[in-house]
């Protein structure tokens, strides 16, 4: 039966790690560890290598008894393997992690999960973290966030760090990839008034790109904001109170992009008709007789 996994390779400049989806494979994951593979560093382009480490990925829905294996290099002996199970769920998963990394000073990164489950996450991050750090977490699809403690670092690279983080208490469906509420494609010109990182105040025009009961997401707004954020959004007189859950990848399409959580329930600024995810859609509802 094919298998996927997750394989860590190594910039050979020493700069970085990538990790690299392999699905639909009829190798073992031993024979996967043992092979070259093809991938892309994101500093210096199309490379070629060997596993530092393969993790087998399970099914997304799969519970975690059925999570895979991983086989990693040790450290002190390169060409010894390292057969271990892991509690957790591999699972690439688009995240923000945001907060105070001590003598770094504030910072916020996108990045993608390694391994899941319902009581945190592990990931890979610049910033520089230590074990007992709290910072923030936000789920790109959900926009759900939680506040983390970091329980695990592995600095792997002189860039990049294997950060563990754990939520404050199990939250069983964090990792769903629906979103709370659904969303619909709808531009709306705003204007949008915050402070900067500076601290100075601004008053930006933007678009909506998309608008669901919980908030939007916004165009023209980019790096004028940070995640945690409370900006005033105003549509034509009508005005309310944002935070601000995400923010767009530089050299992405979302690079001038945010993502805001309404704060103001009940103030509704856009006068749009929108679905609250309990109402069936148009499609699936019975025609009027």
């Amino acid at each position: 039966m094919p298998r996927n996994f997750a394989v860590r390779l190594s910039c050979s400049k020493g700069d970085a790690d990538t990790w690299v989806t392999l699905a639909n494979r009829d190798e073992s994951m031993e024979q996967v560890f043992e092979q070259s593979w093809e991938f892309k560093c994101r500093e210096h382009g199309e490379q070629c290598g060997t596993p530092r480490e393969v993790i087998e990925i399970a099914p997304p829905d799969a519970p975690p008894a059925l999570t895979g294996k991983s086989i990693s290099r040790a450290t002190a002996n390169p060409g010894k393997k390292i057969l271990r199970s892991s509690p957790r769920l591999a699972l690439r998963m688009p995240v923000v992690i945001y907060g105070y990394a001590g003598k770094g000073g504030s910072f916020h990164e996108d990045t993608e999960t390694i391994m899941v489950n319902s009581s945190g996450a592990l990931v890979i991050l610049k910033a520089k973290l230590e074990v007992g750090d709290t910072v923030f977490l936000i789920h790109k699809a959900s926009r759900a966030e939680q506040e983390v403690r970091v329980v695990y670092v592995d600095r792997y690279s002189d860039n990049e760090s294997r950060i563990g983080v754990a939520f404050k208490s199990p939250v069983p469906d964090f990792w769903k990839r629906t979103r709370r509420r659904p969303r619909i494609a709808k531009t709306l010109r705003v204007t949008v008034k915050g402070y900067d990182a500076k601290g100075n105040p601004f008053a930006q025009s933007a678009y909506t790109v998309d608008l669901s009961q919980d908030g939007a997401r916004l165009d023209g707004v980019g790096f004028l904001t940070k995640p945690g954020d409370t900006i005033e959004v105003r549509r034509r007189w009508r005005k309310a109170r944002f935070k601000v859950v995400w923010i767009g990848q530089v050299g992405t399409a979302e690079s001038n992009h945010v993502g805001v959580f309404g704060l103001q329930t009940d103030k509704d600024i856009w006068h749009v008709e929108l679905p609250d995810g309990n109402t069936p859609s148009e499609k699936s509802k019975s025609p009027k007789k």
